[in-house]
């Protein structure tokens, strides 16, 4: 049995804390789906799916009953977990807790894991941010939920995980245009691409800005390309170009 090697991050690697942005290895889901996916909406053998869950939660401590990861729609909501959610998935795209056990996750082909920590008031987060998420306040309503329960964004330390890098995120034009309009001084995250209707999006710098903003004391990038890195990381836009019928889903994760 291959191990877990998560990715790990020294401003996340504070006493009380444990997380990791798990990728590909470790995992027994075969075909398209080889290794650590854990989508539980990907056409992957459940069975499998479960298993490659459990391995996660048993690094982090736990069970898969202690997971507190949403139905993911893209959306500005978080939610408080007080305990595991025990399989139910309310929708929304992130969660926060500041009980010991819960495991706070996200899953991402691409787009942005963000994983968050107030290690003075014992307060955790995990956040899930495409473009439409970072756009509409996903960030934010993270910080609101996790100042609920007593934390400080100027305590706050914040990691975005493996993600879609600029040189790999092609989008239209028009793209730069909305986030112009929505958040004003954005336009500085987009580059010109080899067509001129198309442009190079930086989804990761944009959510280190938009954590900057929200007050986050400290915040970096684990500095990987999803779409790159085949063999660590599964990619949504990858299997688009490849003409795969699916793709899996990495986990990312922290509690307490």
């Amino acid at each position: 049995m291959s191990q877990l090697e998560p990715i790990t991050h020294p401003l996340l690697t504070v006493a009380g804390v444990k997380h990791g942005f798990f990728t590909r290895q470790g995992g027994v889901s075969g075909g398209i789906y080889a290794g650590l996916n854990t989508g539980v909406g990907s056409k992957d053998d459940p069975a499998a799916v479960a298993e490659n869950r459990r391995r996660i939660a048993t690094h982090l401590g736990g069970t898969a009953d202690d997971f507190a990861a949403c139905y993911q729609v893209h959306s500005a909501i978080a939610h408080v977990a007080e305990a595991g959610w025990r399989g139910e998935r309310p929708e929304g795209d992130a969660a926060v807790t500041q009980a010991p056990g819960v495991i706070c996750a996200v899953l991402t082909a691409d787009c942005a894991p963000i994983l968050l920590a107030d290690p003075v008031a014992g307060v955790v987060g995990a956040a899930h941010a495409g473009w439409k998420g970072a756009l509409g306040g996903i960030v934010a309503a993270t910080i609101q939920a996790m100042q609920g329960l007593g934390a400080e964004p100027t305590r706050m330390v914040a990691v975005v995980g493996p993600c879609i890098a600029q040189e790999s995120y092609e989008v239209g034009a028009d793209y730069q245009d909305r986030f112009a309009a929505e958040a004003p001084g954005s336009e500085r995250f987009f580059i010109a691409a080899h067509s001129p209707d198309k442009r190079m999006f930086d989804l990761p710098g944009f959510v280190l800005w938009r954590l900057e903003l929200a007050g986050v004391g400290d915040a970096a990038w684990t500095g990987h390309d999803t779409r790159a890195d085949a063999a660590l990381f599964f990619s949504n836009r990858r299997a688009f170009l490849a003409g795969e019928p699916d793709f899996g889903r990495l986990m990312s994760a922290i509690a307490l």
